[in-house]
């Protein structure tokens, strides 16, 4: 795909997470994305630093993008913000409403003077109830989203992300980046912009769009898992799921980790044949038998595909599945990603030349056909976009 945006401009005020990866993704479709950043810098620049001014993290949110210096704390800085607003097609950020009032980027205010602009704000809890205009992080997002509790292994004492992952920030990202550009397509149909929020409850919710499903006959579980404050009973739940269900897992070989996904019949029925073992559930692998014989049995048929994958290896499985059909991957960790042979046939991983890091590999554009560029240095265009304004 060209660069189907190519012409627009976003103005990105946003710091962290969710409102930059919107910006990457517009920008990877083509946009003129300009970062406006305080004189200390995005705060991300010094999250996980690597090299003075850019943080781990902060490299792939902002690759690409042009770094304008504006201090909106100043009438001056307002002032040149202004002016680049009357340039822009698309704003981006995440301030509460408060200083987006005080930074002159409050809604009603953009919206009379420059009618078709479109705005994407990153909130924390939305724009209404007792939490709107709360500041948060993606971990109080996942806390009070119940996707912290969705993950528990034997040992944890407290909740933890799985993996570390801002599983809210990205979610709240990407939602952000298709709702503006449908809001811009109607903006440029209609010449009447629009103001679009996603906040960061929204997308840990959004996340588990297939999970929060509450049927009437289970509202009698709510008073007794209301929390999870015995952590180890959480774990043992997710462990009794998974050893009901051996068509959807992991597995353990003697080289390595496995992963098996059989989500209709043929396929369950191809992997059991492989192991010569029959389930009496197949039809229904996700049913937690309550007859106590059926369940016995589901134990032990979990446990001997445990046995003999242990037994002969990942690697002399993963073949045997794949001969068979039955969708599986041997399990990697990321710092082996990029060496993947699929990873490198399909082109998913590109490497940067970053200024103060040398050569640097990230997951490249997912969305569009923009060339992979470095993070910018802070304040490095911001002489270059103000003459553009001349």
């Amino acid at each position: 795909m060209s660069a189907p945006l190519a012409g627009v401009r976003v103005l990105e005020y946003a710091q962290y997470v969710a409102g930059p990866l919107c910006g990457v993704v517009l920008r990877d479709l083509g946009a003129d994305v300009i970062k406006i950043e305080p004189p200390p810098g995005d705060a991300y620049r010094y999250v996980m630093p690597v090299s003075p001014g850019l943080g781990r993290f902060f490299v792939p949110l902002n690759r690409g993008k042009r770094s304008v210096v504006l201090d909106l704390k100043t009438s001056e800085g307002r002032g040149r913000s202004a002016a680049l607003l009357a340039t822009a097609d698309i704003v981006l950020h995440n301030y509460t409403p408060g200083r987006a009032a005080a930074f002159g980027l409050e809604w009603d205010a953009i919206h009379a003077a420059h009618p078709a602009l479109v705005v994407g704000v990153v909130t924390s809890f939305g724009t209404t109830g007792p939490l709107a205009g709360t500041p948060a992080y993606d971990l109080v997002a996942q806390a009070r989203s119940g996707l912290l509790t969705a993950h528990a292994g034997p040992g944890d004492e407290i909740p933890v992300r799985a993996g570390g992952i801002p599983m809210a920030d990205l979610t709240a990202g990407y939602l952000l980046a298709s709702t503006v550009l449908a809001a811009l397509v109607a903006s440029r149909t209609t010449g009447v912009g629009a103001l679009v929020d996603v906040s960061l409850l929204a997308a840990a919710m959004a996340v588990q769009v297939q999970d929060l499903v509450w049927l009437e006959d289970e509202r009698s579980l709510e008073a007794r898992i209301a929390t999870f404050a015995d952590l180890a009973a959480r774990a043992d739940e997710i462990a009794g799921d998974t050893a009901m269900n051996p068509y959807y897992r992991c597995y353990e070989g003697r080289d390595g980790f496995l992963a098996v996904a059989c989500l209709n019949l043929a396929q369950r029925r191809a992997f059991l044949a492989l192991f010569d073992l029959d389930d009496a559930t197949v039809d229904a692998p996700d049913l937690v038998p309550s007859d106590p014989d059926l369940l016995a049995a589901k134990r032990r048929l979990t446990a001997e595909i445990e046995s003999r994958i242990a037994r002969d290896g990942a690697s002399v499985w993963l073949e045997r599945l794949a001969a068979a059909g039955v969708p599986s991957s041997p399990v990697l960790v990321r710092e082996s990603v990029p060496s993947d042979e699929q990873v490198r046939a399909s082109g998913l991983v590109a490497e940067v030349a970053q200024p103060g890091l040398g050569r640097v590999r990230m997951l490249r554009s997912l969305v569009g056909s923009a060339e992979p560029a470095p993070a910018p240095e802070l304040g490095a265009d911001t002489e270059a976009v103000l003459a553009e304004l001349a």
